[in-house]
């Protein structure tokens, strides 16, 4: 009995699209990471890039559950004495929603070179109009 070992010439990569509409945060994060990892497939190989593309639509629209819209914290450091900026989630769902999904998704990918490879794999859209019709991405699935 033989294991089959996924390259980067024989992965076939399919695009996924996914409403986030009334989705908790971090049961949608999760299975997006699953899923941008390529843990989903049958073929997994752990030293190779062989996820799918997955498309977020209606990020804005997003739920985080107990006190987390004025109590979790996000923050950016330009490298500059002073230059620490924090939002709350509330202030960063007003102005940038895309950024939340992204952030919990990249927390959830390894720390490494492949995931940088992954991560640009996710495309985050606010609204309900991605522009990926030409990809013909299909409907995320229940069971991932």
């Amino acid at each position: 009995m033989s294991s089959t070992i996924a390259n980067a010439q024989s992965v076939q990569r399919e695009w996924f699209v996914i409403d986030a509409e009334g989705q908790t945060l971090g049961r949608l994060t999760t299975r997006i990471a699953t899923v941008l990892r390529g843990k989903h497939k049958p073929t997994y190989t752990p030293h190779v890039d062989c996820g799918d593309y997955v498309i977020v639509i209606n990020a804005d629209k997003i739920v985080l559950t107990g006190n987390k819209l004025d109590q979790k914290q996000y923050y950016k450091y330009s490298g500059y004495m002073g230059g620490l900026r924090s939002w709350t989630a509330r202030q960063l769902l007003e102005t940038y929603p895309e950024r939340i999904i992204e952030h919990a998704v990249k927390g959830m990918l390894p720390k490494n070179r492949l995931a940088r490879q992954m991560i640009k794999k996710l495309r985050v859209c606010a609204g309900s109009d991605h522009g990926h019709d030409a990809q013909n991405p299909q409907p995320f699935p229940s069971y991932l």
